[in-house]
């Protein structure tokens, strides 16, 4: 039998229709296990607090060295020169604070999914590893939760009460939805909803934020992708692509009963025309989204509602850090 890796059995394991807070809460463990979870440095939107080579004043102690004309006489270190009888001074290492944004989509396209979990269910999950582990190593995090016609947002602090409330709001969004709402009738003002969480972005993230954002994008229209671009000019992107296997290709060759929860149909999944029609339906929207990350030049992640998310992202990032 395999040994069971170091707070793995802390680690909630993703599945079903809807969020349980308590599992999302859990995955903080799961920051001591993303040991891969890296990019370099100078690109690598989790690295937490920046260090700049500048010593100066600042937060960090760096070191002690012989003082030197010039050096200012407040950052003597009394002690070590009263020991050794030569002037000595403390060096400090400035600090760079990154803020993290989260944008996590729990609209009713995300509602669905055909094996373990749903496409809310694990965007909330990959949400909650992503903020934990951020705030693990020292930086601000906050966040926007969104859906059709509303959305949350929560201030980036550095502070567990920050990703708490910020966890809690993805909760309470994704117990939010249901089959109803899932087969409503999308509107063009519907349709807007990721343009104007993207545009709510923009108004409160400073220049050199981290911004995640948490989506299957099938709401990503023009005006979304001009938000998104301009937030690209000053900020680091990273999308995170949640699709369900079943939007890729169909079931085994079969005749199948669908349902949205109000109308019923049948399909012949062993049309082989129909086949490659779905199939090659899935591929250019899939290629639209690679494309437009590969425009403004940010890393797209692609996880499957099929896989642990947390073993996903770690083989994601790894991915990212070896084509750096």
């Amino acid at each position: 039998m395999p040994k069971r890796r170091r707070n793995e059995a802390h680690i909630p394991v993703s599945g079903g229709a809807y969020t349980r807070i308590q599992d999302l809460i859990r995955l903080r463990y799961a920051v001591r296990e993303l040991d891969s979870l890296v990019l370099p440095r100078s690109t690598n939107p989790l690295s937490g607090l920046l260090t700049s080579n500048f010593r100066g004043r600042g937060i960090d102690f760096a070191e002690v060295r012989v003082y030197q004309p010039g050096d200012d006489v407040r950052t003597i270190d009394w002690r070590v020169t009263a020991r050794t009888q030569t002037p000595h001074t403390k060096l400090f290492q400035e600090e760079k604070e990154r803020p993290v944004l989260l944008l996590v989509d729990q609209s009713s396209s995300m509602f669905f999914g055909s094996r373990v979990a749903l496409k809310s269910v694990t965007a909330a999950e990959a949400a909650a590893i992503i903020a934990w582990t951020n705030l693990d190593r020292g930086d601000r995090v906050g966040g926007i939760v969104f859906t059709e016609g509303r959305h949350r947002e929560i201030r980036p602090r550095r502070s567990k009460h920050s990703v708490l409330r910020l966890l809690h709001e993805i909760d309470e969004f994704n117990h939010a939805l249901s089959r109803e709402n899932a087969t409503e009738q999308d509107s063009a003002e519907q349709n807007d909803y990721m343009a104007e969480a993207l545009r709510n972005v923009r108004r409160v993230a400073k220049h050199g934020s981290t911004i995640f954002l948490i989506s299957d994008f099938r709401s990503l229209n023009e005006q979304a992708r001009i938000h998104l671009r301009h937030l690209s000019h000053h900020n680091d992107i990273v999308g995170i692509l949640v699709f369900d296997s079943l939007e890729r290709s169909l079931p085994a060759p079969d005749l199948y009963t669908i349902t949205d929860g109000v109308k019923k149909a049948r399909i012949n999944t062993a049309n082989k025309n129909y086949r490659a029609d779905y199939e090659s339906a899935f591929d250019t929207y899939l290629t639209d989204i690679r494309s437009e990350f590969a425009r403004i030049k940010s890393p797209l992640l692609e996880i499957s509602t099929s896989e642990p998310v947390v073993k996903t992202l770690s083989n994601r990032f790894s991915e990212q850090a070896a084509q750096a």
